[in-house]
């Protein structure tokens, strides 16, 4: 017999409508809630029209930043080649998943905090190695995928003509 936990299921208010009714209220903004690896949030377009946004979740990212801070740390002393190789296969994995539209700034930022964690990496592999921002942006552009959206909306991607 399926049963809910009564701590973990709740109804909440969410979608189009939410934001006029709970103002209406007097209650603040619609809540957010965790699904998937997201954050779905009741936003607003340009011209202030309902938009499901979806953002990677915090403790997400926070913990695939741990995980390659870690990974990175076995892998210091393998050639720069091999690194960038391995990190591109990580962060074009994370971006494959997590690619959707509304979600480009943390797509962004886990580049940007990848790209600080090899920085820091590569001078330990030897008492006089320095490597510069300018040395760590030309091996990030030459190996790290940059932040684009890969899925589509859903309307455009099932907008499918039928012969009907």
């Amino acid at each position: 017999m399926l049963s809910l936990h009564p701590d973990k299921t709740r109804l909440i208010e969410f979608g189009r409508f939410a934001a006029v009714n709970r103002k209406q209220r007097g209650l603040g903004k619609p809540e957010t809630f965790a699904f998937l690896g997201f954050t779905f949030i009741c936003g607003k377009t340009r011209k202030g029209h309902f938009q499901l946004m979806r953002k990677t979740r915090g403790d997400r990212m926070r913990a695939k930043l741990k995980d390659i801070k870690a990974d990175l740390r076995r892998r210091m002393h393998w050639p720069i080649s091999h690194q960038g190789k391995w990190l591109r296969q990580i962060v074009g994995g994370h971006f494959a998943y997590f690619a959707v539209p509304t979600n480009i700034r943390a797509l962004t930022a886990l580049r940007y905090r990848v790209i600080g964690l090899w920085r820091r990496c590569l001078p330990r592999r030897s008492q006089r190695a320095d490597v510069t921002w300018e040395r760590i942006v030309q091996l990030a552009n030459n190996y790290l995928p940059k932040p684009c959206i890969l899925h589509p909306w859903p309307n455009v991607r099932f907008a499918v003509k039928h012969p009907r």
